[in-house]
């Protein structure tokens, strides 16, 4: 008796090993799904980068558009490391003053953020929008990888093609380099500031300029 209770006691002990292992398995599982999800949840956002002139008044017509996350003004296209506002405004680094839009593209896509972009620019002009004058100040597409150079290619070729201007459209698309974020005071302007910022965008000529090329909806 003493040895089948000893067989049972072995018996159950055996058993109960074999549940925790298995109760341990299944808690590794979902452990392990959710690690594996994590890479998924940071890819699950896309970045692009436009150079229209005043950064300012770059932002506000992305912030608008649902599924964009994030716009940031800064500097790219150039050569000089952590430039400065000062310095990229007195020329000669070769940055332009430009918006880093991070979006959701389950949401929004890449095309689209095309589209508000040309929408929100003078495509015509070299080194200059509007009041702003100097290479800082150009228009440019500053693609992220193979595909988004694609995009931007057929929608640059697609609007020449419209048959609605009867002038080139020398906006540039070049791979993107480094982007570097512009000082905080310059991040939302056109919320922290909105007097100002009005004052400038309208003694600017900017909205005047875009209903000439795009139409009252346009921008």
């Amino acid at each position: 008796m003493r040895i089948s209770r000893f067989r049972r006691l072995a018996q159950v002990a055996m058993l109960g090993l074999f549940v925790s292992m298995g109760a341990m398995s299944a808690c590794a599982g979902p452990a392990n799904d959710g690690a594996d999800a994590a890479p998924a949840a940071a890819a699950a956002t896309e970045s692009a980068i436009f150079a229209g002139g005043c950064f300012w008044c770059m932002e506000p017509p992305f912030d608008a558009l649902p599924g964009v996350i994030s716009t940031t003004s800064g500097y790219t296209g150039g050569t000089l490391a952590n430039p400065s506002y000062e310095q990229v405004s007195a020329g000669g680094t070769g940055h332009a003053e430009a918006v880093k839009v991070v979006f959701d593209p389950r949401r929004v896509s890449y095309t689209q953020l095309l589209d508000v972009y040309w929408h929100n620019v003078d495509p015509f002009v070299i080194d200059q929008q509007f009041c702003d004058h100097g290479d800082q100040y150009r228009t440019a597409i500053f693609t992220g990888g193979a595909e988004q150079a694609r995009l931007a290619e057929e929608s640059k070729r697609a609007l020449a093609a419209s048959g609605r201007f009867d002038k080139p459209i020398v906006t540039s698309i070049v791979a993107a380099s480094t982007f570097y974020p512009a000082e905080g005071y310059h991040q939302d302007y056109y919320q922290k500031n909105p007097l100002r910022y009005k004052f400038y965008r309208y003694n600017c000529g900017r909205d005047a300029r875009l209903e000439q090329i795009w139409g009252s909806s346009g921008h």
